[in-house]
């Protein structure tokens, strides 16, 4: 009972925090969600492959992903709010100036460094930071919620993107998406997006930072087997499933479906992603982590399985944005969960920012790797092959924790040794 009333309490006080910092951490996906319905204008301008479009993306993930740790570290300094306010007039700055795009690949390259660069201040670490500071009780439910940005962004900019190429051109496209999203975003953060960094006086404070003490330190968690199977489990995920969704629109199209159709269709990835991810929450609540974390990365293989067997069918494309919508609302939770899980919260700062580089490696080679992959093939069966395997590889890796967590939990309770968190 003391539980529900301070969940109820939380949800009274902060209930807006997690929607504002959702549109927030929509803006750091901006660049990857969008990107599919602008390779066929630019292969028409410029005469580019679709692995030299898709490089971009990968330089811009290198570089956030270089800079995971220092954000984290500069988000409990500084607080949250002044990190999301700069980084999103930043990313979406960054993204628009892809509208200045010459044709030469320097210039391309170019403009995304300046994107990977705005990336910075978007990075999930910012946005989790401030509602875990606000939610304790309840911030599974809170966390859901936050990270369903992605989902938000997977619906919406497609749709958002497409409109203004069919009536605008691909130019006004990159410009007018990032004014509009800046428009609408940074109003909303400037009055509502406050964590408990930052305020000088909070009352919780205390408990908050005796919760961040107990747990494995930054070494232990490197020394440990499960940071590794973690690891694997990030970058494989993002490198496939990631590869396969940015390049879903021109998958669709090559299959026959208009690029209004394609886009409509991809749009459904965002939907049920927020439904993998909110579900997700619930069943990590209810079951063991490693189990769930598992299911959830062996859900692509039969989209894959839709793709290389029906990939015509009207149908099965529906089907296919639906299950792929199921597993991409889930991974950032189920890693998210488990890191803690094994770790608890001492480093946790740390130790996610080690699995959001892997996450960030696995984003910037995965639509890099698709895209090449249909150059060299005309299609994109060897990638879908290769989804299938990497998945089974990662559903494995995940549900070996339930090996490791015993005995880190043994050995992070043992005299003094830090405590792990549940």
């Amino acid at each position: 009972m003391n539980n529900e009333k301070s969940a109820a309490a939380e949800w009274r006080g902060f209930w807006y925090l997690p929607i504002v910092g959702a549109l927030g951490y929509a803006t750091s996906v901006l660049h990857v969600y969008s990107l599919g319905p602008f390779f066929g204008p630019l292969q028409h301008e410029f005469g580019w492959s679709r692995a030299q479009i898709s490089a971009g993306n990968f330089l811009a993930a290198i570089i956030s992903g270089m800079f995971c740790i220092p954000v984290g570290k500069a988000v409990d300094r500084f607080g949250p709010r002044r990190i999301g306010l700069v980084g999103v007039l930043a990313m979406t700055g960054a993204y628009a100036l892809l509208s200045t795009a010459t044709g030469t690949k320097d210039n391309w390259y170019l403009l995304w460094a300046i994107v990977g660069v705005g990336t910075f201040c978007v990075q999930a670490t910012v946005w989790t930071s401030a509602v875990a500071s606000r939610f304790e009780v309840s911030r599974g439910r809170a966390f859901a919620i936050t990270l369903c940005g992605a989902s938000v962004a997977q619906f919406a900019f497609p749709l958002i993107v497409t409109s203004f190429i069919a009536t605008q051109g691909w130019r006004t496209a990159f410009a007018a998406t990032g004014g509009l999203w800046a428009a609408l975003v940074f109003p909303l953060l400037f009055f509502l997006f406050r964590g408990a960094r930052d305020q000088r006086r909070e009352p919780n404070m205390v408990v908050t930072q005796e919760r961040t003490l107990s747990g494995a330190t930054l070494s232990e968690g490197l020394r440990s087997p499960a940071m590794y199977k973690l690891l694997m489990a990030a970058a494989l995920f993002a490198f496939t499933v990631i590869g396969v969704v940015v390049h879903f629109v021109p998958i669709l199209t090559d299959s026959g479906a208009t690029p209004t159709r394609a886009a409509t269709i991809g749009s459904l990835i965002g939907i049920f992603s927020i439904v993998g991810r909110l579900g997700t929450g619930l069943l990590l609540d209810k079951f063991p982590g490693h189990k769930v974390g598992a299911l959830a990365f062996l859900i692509p293989i039969p989209a894959c399985a839709l793709l290389l067997f029906y990939g015509a069918n009207p149908i099965s494309h529906i089907a296919v944005a639906v299950i792929f919508g199921l597993t991409v609302g889930s991974e950032v939770d189920v890693i998210a969960y488990l890191a803690a899980k094994q770790f608890g919260l001492k480093s946790f700062g740390a130790l996610y920012g080690v699995l959001q580089m892997a996450l960030a490696a696995g984003t910037a080679f995965g639509p890099l790797a698709a895209g090449a992959v249909f150059d060299n093939f005309g299609n994109y069966r060897p990638f879908l092959i290769l989804t299938t395997v990497l998945m089974a590889a990662s559903a494995i890796a995940i549900f070996s924790l339930r090996t490791d967590s015993n005995a880190m939990h043994e050995r992070s309770t043992a005299p003094n040794a830090p405590k792990v968190a549940d």
